[in-house]
């Protein structure tokens, strides 16, 4: 499968175009699949002239859909289907409708009502082809749609929150876990820097049942960050950190519990007395950043007892990581003398990967356990932070 981005008439996409006609030409069995999209003016008012006029580009191009596929605001009409039909020279079957839903995930079973598997089929000759089991599937679409439970509200505190998507792989595996749980699912979006101005932070993070710190860079809303963590810690929230999360989780507890007061990161405080997180070794000699990161699927050993071990039901786990800072080795004794949880590490380095709260549920990781999360088979530390958020 090969998906040409862009819309039509763009000089980026036409060599891949022309490169994709050439191939068509050359062997039988390709199907082209041309996504559109028809503005509704009211409802019930809709225009396929732009539909029209990107389909006739592509056949000067050489290249005619098999299929097209309509996004819209709402249910495409049978008079526009016959006119995207007519106009566009594609069977009226294969004029498929992709309106507003729910939620994404409810989207295969939309396609799959209207056969869409058989004409790719067909076109393709697929003839021994087997239809995809969706009985599983439409299990978990429904609880989205439907949960039995009502809505766990979650607080996500970040420095990138007016733009949702920065956030997007943590938001779905929120609503991979919220399924799994059989519940419905609020995400608070708050911003690190604006708790920095406030004295009570209680009065934004009470009314959620859990509270998650992620991923990023920068200085920005680092203070926020940390009281937020304070709070989970010393109220009995629910916690979950993300990377970034981790760091300052080991941040706030070095402070607060171990009376480090000073204690910081050195991506943050370079001259800090006790750099509690640090710069992996292998990035200290680096001064161009680019893609030099850890990055990619590294190994986790995990401590039997603990948070991390009864999520994932096993000794050694795999996730991926994208960070360049690390928790510093040197502090890790005093850690948990003062009752830190370690209860991931790498195998080889003994790099720290999970840590934990002696009491209640407060669990971060160095990994990103959010980009390996599907709506099948969610998150297993998520799992155990929307049981947690429950309670």
């Amino acid at each position: 499968m090969v998906e040409i981005g862009g819309t039509v008439g763009d000089l980026e996409n036409g060599y891949v175009l022309e490169a994709v006609r050439q191939l068509s030409f050359e062997k039988k069995n390709v199907a082209f699949v041309q996504l559109t999209y028809v503005p509704s003016l009211s409802p019930g008012e809709q225009k396929t002239k732009p539909t029209q006029h990107a389909t006739r580009l592509l056949q000067s191009l050489g290249i005619q859909p098999d299929m097209i596929i309509v996004r819209g605001q709402e249910k495409l009409s049978a008079d526009a289907r016959k006119k995207i039909s007519l106009y566009c020279n594609v069977d009226e079957e294969a004029v498929i409708d992709d309106p507003l839903l729910h939620t994404v995930y409810e989207l295969p079973l939309v396609l799959e009502k209207q056969n869409v598997y058989q004409q790719v089929a067909k076109k393709l000759e697929l003839k021994d082809g087997k239809e995809a089991e969706l009985k599983e599937w439409r299990n978990k679409v429904g609880k989205i749609i439907k949960p039995r439970d009502g809505p766990i509200k979650v607080a996500i505190v970040g420095k990138y929150t007016a733009v949702k998507d920065a956030y997007v792989s943590v938001k779905e595996a929120l609503v991979h876990s919220a399924a799994e749980v059989n519940s419905g699912i609020e995400i608070g979006w708050v911003e690190g820097a604006e708790l920095e101005k406030i004295d009570d932070v209680a009065t934004v993070l009470k009314e959620y049942d859990g509270i998650i710190v992620p991923g990023g860079f920068g200085s920005r809303g680092i203070e926020g960050k940390i009281k937020a963590i304070e709070y989970a810690r010393e109220n009995g929230k629910a916690f979950l950190g993300l990377c970034l999360g981790l760091q300052l989780m080991v941040v706030e507890y070095a402070r607060n519990v171990c009376g480090m007061k000073d204690a910081n990161s050195t991506e943050f405080d370079k001259k800090t007395e006790h750099p509690v997180i640090d710069l992996l070794p292998e990035q200290q000699q680096i001064s161009k950043m680019g893609g030099t990161m850890r990055l990619g699927a590294y190994e986790c050993v995990l401590k039997k007892g603990t948070i991390a071990h009864k999520a994932y039901k096993k000794d050694t786990i795999s996730e991926r990581h994208r960070h360049r800072f690390e928790v510093n080795p040197n502090y890790v004794a005093r850690l948990e003398e003062k009752g830190l949880v370690i209860s991931g590490v790498h195998p080889t380095y003994n790099i720290v990967e999970i840590a934990e709260w002696k009491n209640g549920f407060g669990i971060a990781t160095q990994p990103h356990i959010e980009l390996k999360s599907r709506l099948e088979e969610p998150a297993p530390i998520f799992v155990e932070f929307m049981k947690a958020c429950k309670k």
